[in-house]
């Protein structure tokens, strides 16, 4: 089974209406309507490759990144800790940890990212999926990381939280 990270945007309405209930979050993102939803991505397995490749971090150090790029992995708000979306909890950025996010990934070049790429370090570093040998693999990365920054800069622009939770 592979893991999946998800991004939400959402209006500060509907993320108060996530932190009453949490159900409301994972009826909506689990229903068939959820095709439907122009505000939710995933950027596939590719999530730990680009968090490797912006902080130099794992999962298994995420904590030791720094804000705001750490929080593309695990945002620093809970919705509900016990809420379980599939690998643990959803999390979430506030708007102004929002648009903190968007303008550090709007600094950040494709060439940049890709200077960062080294296969022999992620593979060593057991960064998911085990894919970093493949020489498609930078290209899979690149191809996630422009959507990702161009969600977030949607999501600042209309003035956003964003939703984060792996399935």
């Amino acid at each position: 089974m592979s893991m999946i990270q998800n991004f939400l945007r959402v209006n500060l309405e509907t993320l108060n209406s996530f932190l009453a209930d949490s159900s409301v979050l994972s009826d909506m993102v689990y229903s068939k309507e959820t095709i439907h939803l122009d505000n939710l991505i995933d950027i596939d397995k590719a999530w730990e490759g680009i968090f490797f490749l912006l902080t130099g971090e794992s999962i298994g150090t995420y904590d030791q990144a720094s804000p705001p790029l750490s929080w593309i992995l695990v945002g620093p708000n809970d919705i509900d800790r016990n809420q379980d979306m599939g690998y643990g909890p959803a999390t979430y950025t506030n708007i102004e940890q929002t648009r903190q996010i968007s303008l550090a990934l709007q600094d950040i070049s494709m060439e940049e990212l890709s200077q960062r790429f080294d296969a022999a370090t992620m593979l060593e570093k057991d960064i998911y999926p085990d894919i970093w040998d493949d020489e498609n693999a930078l290209d899979y990365l690149l191809q996630y990381f422009e959507d990702l920054k161009a969600f977030y800069q949607m999501a600042y622009m209309q003035n956003e939280a964003v939703i984060l939770f792996l399935n």
